[in-house]
């Protein structure tokens, strides 16, 4: 859609030209007729009217202006040619007249119209050329031409302005997707960790309160149980909260995966180990940053949440310009057991649903081999 000013610009043009016409006529002409005057005057008063209906635009009313437009051009080149008015003066206003039809026709219409404008303006320069005279089909010839490249050029930056709107579409929704799956994710996690830990913890306090009044050495001894279960509730709870935080700003890749590695081995207790290929570089998009850091917390959560390991490794690395990582633990392993693409474990539904949405939403690879009682590796690769 051409912008208000643009379009107010154009009207503007036409009722210049529509009052020079005029008064090009009634000035230059050596017979004058009321019929002539009647229809030069009756397109001024159109010219002016448009510009106060210039809000009511609709694609049937910016096709009957067009069609004003080029039978007014061709009239006047019928003045022109039947020698009502001077010659060479008045094709100046004939000029310039074909090359509003024209540009109208460029920014307000589609290739369509503008190659038919383009050749009946042609062939009206051609019927009305005076004595024979070919600088008027030149000039319709030339500003045809320039008209069907504009008409052209704004189709295909149409098109693409299109996709782009259809691919911000698609962005927004796979945004709003991934942000409700990470909700549902997080309510997932709180209700399965910290939430069931503080009903345990105020059913272990309604159990010591009756133990009180009976046997205080058992309570005694549930008192300690519950202080073990309250460091193992900090630990989930300092766990959870970290998996929310977003990357380290300044830190390098290899060195944000170096201090989750550590921080995991300070809160869960199980040992784990990272090395880093040094041929690996940060992404060009910080948002692919992001989603590598939140796999591999996802990751090691799986790990401590459900795995049981008492030992996990993270490596990472580039191969081929994708970077790789990869995580092993010796854990119990998943319930299927096998080696598993991620394809194959979309069309199975097996395996950790928010890594695969992530993997898949970066376009990359992913492997996951499970071993039941031995452990279980995950390998990803994204192109970068």
């Amino acid at each position: 859609m051409v912008p208000y000013r643009g379009r107010l610009a154009l009207r503007i043009a036409r009722l210049a030209l529509a009052g020079a016409c005029l008064i090009w006529y009634v000035r230059a002409a050596d017979e004058r007729f009321t019929s002539i005057l009647a229809v030069l005057a009756a397109y001024v008063v159109y010219s002016i009217g448009a510009l106060f209906e210039l809000r009511f635009d609709s694609p049937l009313r910016a096709g009957i202006a067009l069609v004003a437009d080029t039978v007014f051009f061709g009239f006047w080149s019928w003045i022109i040619a039947v020698g009502w008015v001077s010659w060479p003066a008045a094709g100046w206003l004939a000029a310039l007249l074909c090359g509003y039809v024209l540009s109208s026709a460029a920014v307000l219409h589609d290739v369509t119209r503008v190659l038919v404008v383009a050749g009946v303006v042609a062939l009206l320069a051609a019927l009305f050329a005076p004595h024979g005279e070919m600088p008027p089909v030149w000039v319709a010839l030339a500003a045809g031409s320039v008209a069907a490249f504009i008409a052209f050029h704004k189709g295909y930056l149409d098109r693409r302005l299109s996709q782009t709107l259809r691919h911000n579409v698609v962005i927004r929704s796979q945004a709003q997707g991934a942000r409700e799956a990470e909700r549902q994710r997080i309510a997932g996690d709180f209700h399965d960790g910290p939430l069931q830990s503080f009903i345990s913890f105020q059913m272990r306090l309604e159990i010591i309160r009756k133990l009180l009044g009976r046997d205080v050495d058992a309570a005694r001894d549930e008192l300690l149980q519950l202080q073990d279960l309250c460091r193992s509730q900090v630990g989930d709870l300092r766990s959870f909260v970290r998996s929310m935080r977003p990357a380290d700003e300044g830190v390098s890749l290899p060195a944000s995966f170096s201090r989750m590695v550590d921080q995991f081995q300070r809160d869960t207790g199980i040992s784990a180990s990272f090395s880093s290929d040094g041929d690996l570089h940060d992404p060009a998009e910080t948002e692919v940053s992001l989603e590598l850091l939140q796999i591999v917390r996802e990751t090691m959560h799986n790990v401590h949440k459900h795995s049981g390991a008492t030992r996990m490794a993270l490596s990472v690395g580039m191969r081929d310009h994708k970077i790789q990582i990869r995580a092993e633990d010796n854990g119990s392993g998943f319930p299927f057991s096998g080696s598993f693409t991620l394809d194959e474990l979309e069309l199975l539904r097996l395996g950790p649903v928010s890594i695969k949405r992530r993997v898949k939403m970066l376009g990359g690879e992913l492997q996951l081999e499970s071993r039941p009682g031995q452990g279980a590796s995950l390998e990803i690769r994204i192109p970068v």
